[in-house]
């Protein structure tokens, strides 16, 4: 049986408790998973992590973790990628002891590279990665690169397929906004959703997916500014989306990363009652 589970990217805008006890609020409030931002680094304690995993247990939330975003593993300057790795390290470290079940991370930029040799730079730094998190005895890990919104950037859908196809333990994180906006808008409606997944099963056999989603402002350049569900002159549309989310069968996470994350997750949870409801 499929599931699909929505929550916020970082703190719910009205809670103003530890981190590490979010989860039991997201489940209040009728939202079910919760991705941890580490995005200036992980600052978590390991005491505060296993917290975090308790309450997320108890109260049946999903937790992933989002790596910094000063990570690029696919950097001209060997130091950036050195340092780059570490960070990605440590935040697969942090989320063994959170128990979250996705590492999410942007790989990098093409900077003085062409894109095949960007994602070469990428794939060798990911080799490191894991084999120093089997040196550390990390096991219970899942790394998960996310299409990124950039022209610049290293994360296209078909870039992501292939480093996820080129490892264990490494799965895609799909950022609808962020093929939207890398594609000038290219998502109109349900069949371009449709062919998302479509590529997506039968290039790496999913059937289990981490997705964001939010409204999204963007140029010739790609990626420009997240706007919230309300502001109906940004795309993509969300409606379709959860058409296919409710048709297609997937086991699915959707983490809404608009500026009012957890109270668009509910937006986000009702249209797809909405639609759910309609098929029955």
């Amino acid at each position: 049986m499929s599931y699909v589970k929505f929550g916020p990217a970082g703190r719910p805008v009205d809670y103003n408790g530890n981190a590490n006890m979010a989860c039991s609020y997201i489940r209040s409030i009728g939202l079910d998973a919760y991705e941890y931002q580490a995005t200036y680094g992980v600052k978590i304690s390991e005491k505060s992590a296993i917290e975090l995993k308790m309450d997320s247990d108890e109260s049946n939330v999903l937790v992933s973790m989002h790596a910094p975003y000063y990570v690029n593993l696919s950097s001209n300057k060997d130091d950036v990628v050195e340092r780059s790795i570490q960070r990605l390290v440590q935040a697969a470290s942090a989320s063994e002891w959170m128990g979250a079940y996705r590492t999410v991370f942007h790989p990098g930029f093409y900077t003085t590279y062409t894109p095949e040799e960007a994602m070469e730079r990428c794939k060798n730094s990911i080799t490191i990665i894991q084999e120093e998190l089997e040196a550390q005895g990390v096991n219970d890990y899942n790394l998960a690169p996310e299409t990124t919104g950039k022209k610049s950037q290293l994360g296209s859908l078909d870039e992501i397929i292939e480093i996820c196809s080129s490892f264990d333990y490494v799965e895609p994180t799909v950022d609808f906004a962020h093929v939207h906006a890398r594609n000038n808008g290219c998502i109109k409606g349900k069949d371009d959703y449709s062919r998302i997944f479509t590529k997506l099963e039968d290039e790496l056999g999913l059937k289990t997916l981490h997705s964001h989603f939010t409204s999204i402002e963007y140029t010739d350049k790609g990626e420009r500014k997240h706007h919230t569900l309300m502001e109906e002159d940004y795309g993509p549309p969300l409606e379709p989306l959860m058409e296919i989310v409710a048709e297609n069968g997937w086991n699915i996470t959707m983490i809404c990363e608009t500026p009012l994350r957890d109270r668009d997750a509910l937006v986000m949870k009702g249209v797809y009652d909405e639609v759910l409801g309609s098929n029955i």
